[in-house]
């Protein structure tokens, strides 16, 4: 069975354990981890997984907190009103290209459109070519902001709710 829902806070744990474990000793991810939790617990954020036999196979984050450091001092990606961010995309290799994520992103569009959200935002690096078309088929086609991050150039995208 198939699930697309808001994360348990035990599914949370078990989705970011699963992904610290595919880049080890990369610290970051656990530092990472610890903030996206936090988020989740203060309501800052929430986190959606795709949920297959029980397993949380794949991930998205809606941030709607202009203090979650993703998006902090820039309003433009998230303002706690009306813009939250799409952040924190990702899959399992094994379950690529099945759809699963262009669901749940979905999800999280109704989501946020409940919460009276008219606007979100999501990013790529602009190497990524993938991503940054697969952004642009599901209508997030207005560029908002390009920074660099991280030594690579994110070109953050927004789609009206």
């Amino acid at each position: 069975m198939t699930q697309y829902i808001p994360a348990t806070l035990p599914l949370l744990e078990k989705q970011w354990d699963k992904t610290i474990t595919t880049h080890p000793g990369d610290i970051r991810w656990v530092k990472w981890k610890d903030e996206y939790i936090s988020y989740n617990k203060t309501g800052m954020a929430i986190t959606f997984l795709v949920v297959i036999d029980g397993e949380p196979v794949g991930e998205t984050t809606l941030i709607t907190s202009p203090r979650c450091l993703a998006v902090k001092g820039r309003p433009t990606l998230c303002d706690g009103r009306t813009v939250a961010n799409v952040n924190a995309v990702r899959i399992t290799k094994a379950h690529e290209g099945q759809g699963h994520i262009s669901q749940l992103v979905k999800v999280v569009e109704n989501y946020a459109r409940r919460q009276g959200y008219s606007r979100l935002t999501i990013g790529a690096s602009a190497d990524n070519q993938r991503n940054n078309a697969i952004y642009r088929h599901w209508g997030y086609d207005e560029i908002v902001l390009t920074e660099q991050e991280g030594g690579e150039k994110v070109i953050y995208y927004r789609k009206n709710l």
